[in-house]
């Protein structure tokens, strides 16, 4: 296989589209790209298709030539593309699955892509892809991690092989989720609570003396504001979190109560001006959340 594939994009939201343009811009041509929100001219995907990213007609056809497929879809229709893109997919071709899932559902989806002739590669990635783009860690797994890595690496893949077996490598980023989205609820919670109540500069205080954070308030900020811009995505990952909790046969208490606490910050952030400072957030969201009256 050549050093420069031809790559073909299986999602062609934010993630998606970092890597088509890294890939492009690394020398390699694209085949194609498909998303389901492509039925909507007017969707983000669909004028991201343009260019060198031909938007294609259906999985198949983004994937005929391309030597390296990455499926970047939405947690929930991760095991589907995979079917979906196992019948069209070259002999021996990569398919690097970077979607946050369970390993079981890592592992189904290896079996549809490796017994159709193709090659699945597990890809855990361990940050926001946004701000490291192609270079962000990720930790792969399975038994053809290592040949892609080959591959990879030239093209500025930041990777390293973490387990010959599927499901090891989404392991890691799955228990991690446990910990990172799920601080976000609380941070989230605790915090909306404390301004209602008019004690939260105390609760900053307290915090900043149990837990060594260098500022709380920003901290907070931050992390608030990534479930109000990301909180439908990171439900999504949070239900396949809960998966994997349930997996190795543990009740994914919080897990799920965090999908939950996700879904309301998604709707919550809607119309939210980001670039305030935490006070302004707070006050901003509970303005959405009707304060009630005592029983």
């Amino acid at each position: 296989m050549k050093n420069t594939p031809r790559f073909a994009i299986i999602g062609f939201g934010e993630v998606g589209q970092i890597l088509a343009q890294d890939l492009a811009a690394a020398g390699c041509a694209a085949t194609g790209a498909y998303d389901l929100k492509f039925t909507d001219p007017d969707s983000l995907p669909s004028r991201a298709a343009t260019g060198p990213f031909r938007a294609a007609s259906s999985h198949h056809d983004a994937v005929k030539g391309a030597q390296l497929v990455i499926s970047a879809v939405t947690a929930e229709q991760g095991l589907a593309a995979a079917r979906a893109t196992a019948g069209g997919i070259e002999p021996g071709a990569f398919y690097v699955d970077v979607n946050s899932v369970s390993p079981g559902v890592k592992r189904a989806s290896a079996e549809a892509i490796d017994s159709a002739g193709g090659r699945y590669v597990e890809a855990a990635v361990m940050t926001a892809v946004p701000p490291h783009r192609i270079k962000s860690p990720m930790l792969l797994g399975g038994p053809h991690a290592a040949a892609f890595l080959e591959l990879a690496a030239p093209l500025g893949f930041n990777a390293k092989v973490y387990s010959a077996d599927y499901g090891k490598a989404s392991a890691v980023k799955m228990c991690r989720s446990v910990m990172i989205k799920g601080m976000e609820a609380l941070i989230t919670e605790s915090m909306l609570t404390a301004r209602r109540l008019g004690v939260e500069d105390d609760v900053l205080a307290s915090l900043g003396e149990t837990m060594p954070v260098p500022d709380w308030e920003v901290f907070a900020r931050y992390m608030i504001s990534r479930s109000l811009q990301h909180g439908r995505r990171r439900a999504e990952e949070m239900r396949e979190v809960a998966r994997t909790v349930s997996e190795a046969h543990v009740d994914p208490l919080m897990s799920s109560s965090t999908a939950e606490r996700q879904d309301i910050a998604a709707e919550l952030g809607r119309g939210v001006d980001l670039k305030q400072d935490l006070d302004g957030i707070l006050d901003a969201l509970l303005a959405k959340i009707p304060a009630g009256t005592a029983d």
